[in-house]
């Protein structure tokens, strides 16, 4: 009983763990030419746990993921300075003739 649930708190988890795709004209540059797709991810995601989300929701086979820590910019409102938050980017390479294709909605 304790393995299925933990393999549904697992899938759940998962579902959490890719936030938004990013969509810049870098990530359009990079999934061009390298066939990487970029995603913005939870601060605390592995590279396991994203390449088995990326999996899992998109049906598609992972190459490899490399990730990025994205420093939050300092911001002034005034006098007073503020910070945004630090946030993860994940590059995930597919293998190839797999491909995602966001503008279908998937």
């Amino acid at each position: 009983m304790s393995a299925n649930l933990n393999t549904i708190h697992t899938h759940d988890r998962l579902l959490q763990v890719i936030l938004a795709p990013q969509i810049t004209e870098k990530a359009t540059h990079i999934a061009d030419k390298y066939q990487q797709i970029a995603f913005k991810v939870r601060t605390d995601a592995t590279k396991v746990e994203i390449k088995a989300a990326v999996e899992l929701m998109f049906k598609v086979e992972v190459q490899g993921v490399t990730v990025a820590n994205v420093k939050g910019k300092a911001k002034r409102a005034g006098r007073t300075m503020g910070r945004r938050k630090d946030w993860k980017k994940a590059y995930v390479s597919l293998k190839p003739g797999q491909e995602i294709n966001f503008a279908a909605g998937e």
